[in-house]
């Protein structure tokens, strides 16, 4: 892997034309959002902090001045109960903010990229490795550059060609 002069954070506002995610866990309630999550679980109505986060803010910035962020979550049914609040209330709220969100549902069929790690690639020329541990808690990025971005290009190329609108998908599954 590869370091970069930039950190995430600043990645996020210093793209230029798109910002990819691929998420593959199930729970990364260990990695913020803590308080939100426990009110989803509750029954409870979202947090105010929870529905103007600075990640709204980030999507909409960026959205709003003509660049695209969109994720692929390789998933499968049932849903955990993380999920179903990821699902439920992040992307939703994401949404309306302008990022876009894909489904791969792997519940009656093989992940096509089984190997494929955690990561966002910006630009098409920076991936951003994403490390957690066993209880979906963030550990950190490695940054990969050169030759190697081919591979997360080829990750997200073919997440996006099984993927489904997260829309369709959540009209069909959604709780």
């Amino acid at each position: 892997m590869t370091t970069s002069s930039r950190t995430l954070g600043d990645w996020f506002s210093q793209f230029d034309r798109d910002a990819f995610r691929l998420e593959t866990l199930d729970d990364y309630s260990q990695s913020g959002g803590l308080d939100a999550y426990q009110a989803f679980l509750a029954g409870q109505e979202q947090p105010e902090d929870y529905k103007n986060s600075s990640w709204v803010t980030t999507v909409g910035d960026a959205t709003r001045s003509g660049k695209r962020m969109c994720r692929v979550h390789i998933l499968s049914r049932p849903l955990t109960p993380y999920l179903r609040f990821e699902l439920g209330w992040g992307y939703r709220r994401n949404a309306a903010a302008g990022e876009e969100f894909f489904i791969l549902d792997t519940t009656d069929c093989e992940n096509p990229i089984p190997a494929a790690p955690d990561f966002w690639l910006f630009d098409d020329h920076t991936a951003a490795a994403m490390n957690y541990d066993g209880n979906g808690r963030y550990l950190g990025v490695d940054f990969v550059v050169g030759e190697r971005v081919a591979e997360f290009r080829a990750y997200r190329d073919a997440a996006l060609t099984a993927a489904e609108p997260f829309a369709d998908w959540w009209a069909k599954y959604g709780e």
